[in-house]
């Protein structure tokens, strides 16, 4: 090989460690970095937006999420799901056109996402899809294996006879479901009749599930809600009750650790479906308790303030609670973690940037109550490799460019020195 084709052949591999160096960078290797970091497995207090170019779980998995919250504030330009790994390391989850927001498993490992029912496994970013779509998932159970869900069962359309005469009622009854997000196997649990079902919640042991719903359309429309608490099997229900329009289940983690309540969000202003966004984000919440054996009220009111939109977890006896701060521009939301005390004081856990919502901590972090961690931020290098090769394409054109001239000089020196 001549000196231009050593030199050409240097440049090439030049370009190449550029990608590689940026790909080794510290910040993105997150497996091996929680292993050595005492604050992994905490989570942060304070987390960011990330990077336009941050890479996603699929092109480069950073291992159990610490925690996700979804953000417009990306390279889609559209709701986004953002990871903040254990280590650290930010990554995204694109959410498609229409598409909800999913939930998070207790381990942290494995994101479920409505309707589709795909299953994302963030610590190998691979995608499966076990089970069958059309399932919005409402809560995973205690030990992660189990997912309860909904399934809408009403008619695409409605149809009509030669005289114009309605043909079929588009509106039916709503399924209720324990599915295994892994096996894709399922069974309706047999709760009564719902036409839609709004929210659910396992008991502490598993043994017991509550779930809340509009019991029919006329209920829908006005927005009052019932309560069953019943067995995974199904069967008779234990009790039931009628929330109202002011009441409704606080979220997959309303049973209290101790198994012996249920917890409610109730508000007091203005309620039913005529309310403006105003008057909504005007409600001023409250916890309230069922005693789970009986549906009987028990127990002191936790006073909440506003935007508040569930409990994800309890810190002892404290719940909590997630604040999706309402204002006239939906991209001006921020999602916050507090724990409320039986005195009335918030203490604020987690705070997240302007524009997100819909903030998730897994249930394992959540019951060991660990937070206070640090406030990582996202890494500029760890992005996906198309960047990094697009970052380097420009140096590796340029050397070929000035080799192909060095080359055509050489060339033309050549006869005229001989």
């Amino acid at each position: 090989m001549g000196m231009m084709g050593r030199q050409l052949g240097r440049g090439v591999a030049a370009a190449g460690a550029l990608a590689l160096v940026a790909l080794s960078a510290p910040g993105v290797t997150p497996t091996a970095s929680a292993a050595a970091d005492p604050t992994a497995n905490v989570v942060p207090t304070r987390v960011h937006n990330p990077w336009l170019w941050q890479a996603t779980v699929g092109q480069r998995p950073a291992g159990p999420a610490a925690l996700v919250f979804f953000t417009d504030r990306t390279r889609y330009f559209e709701s986004t799901g953002v990871v903040v790994a254990r280590d650290g390391a930010y990554r995204l989850i694109p959410i498609g056109i229409g598409e909800g927001h999913g939930l998070l498993s207790p381990d942290g490992r494995h994101y479920l996402r409505p309707q589709s029912g795909e299953l994302l496994d963030l610590t190998t970013g691979r995608q499966s899809r076990p089970m069958t779509a059309g399932l919005d998932p409402l809560a995973w159970s205690p030990d992660g294996r189990q997912v309860l869900g909904t399934r809408d069962n009403d008619d695409g359309v409605i149809t009509y006879g030669p005289e114009n005469q309605q043909l079929n009622d588009p509106e039916k009854p709503d399924d209720l479901l324990v599915v295994d997000p892994f096996q894709g196997t399922e069974r309706v649990v047999d709760i009564g009749t719902f036409a839609q079902h709004t929210a659910a919640a396992w008991s502490p042991g598993g043994d017991l599930i509550a779930a809340t719903g509009w019991p029919d359309v006329p209920a829908r429309f006005a927005e009052r809600q019932r309560l069953v608490v019943v067995e995974p099997t199904g069967g008779a229900p234990r009790w039931q009750v009628d929330l109202g329009d002011r009441r409704i289940l606080a979220g997959p983690a309303a049973w209290h650790p101790d198994g012996r309540r249920l917890a409610l969000l109730a508000f007091d202003g203005c309620a039913g479906p005529r309310c403006t966004s105003e008057q909504i984000a005007a409600r001023t919440w409250r916890v309230e308790f069922l005693d789970a054996a009986t549906g009987q009220a028990v127990g002191t009111a936790l006073p909440a303030g506003t935007s508040l939109s569930g409990i994800l977890g309890w810190r002892g006896a404290d719940p909590v609670v997630r604040y999706d701060s309402d204002t006239e521009q939906d991209t001006e939301r921020r999602a916050t973690l507090a724990a409320l005390s039986l005195d009335g004081r918030r203490e604020v856990l987690v705070t997240t940037p302007v524009g997100s919502t819909d903030l998730m901590v897994p249930g394992d972090l959540l019951i060991r109550a660990a937070f206070g961690g640090p406030e990582p931020r996202p890494s500029p290098f760890a992005a996906s490799l198309w960047v990094y090769l697009t970052l380097a394409a420009p140096t590796l054109l340029a050397f070929v460019l000035v080799m192909r001239r060095m080359r055509r000089r050489r060339t033309a020196s050549g006869p005229a020195s001989a």
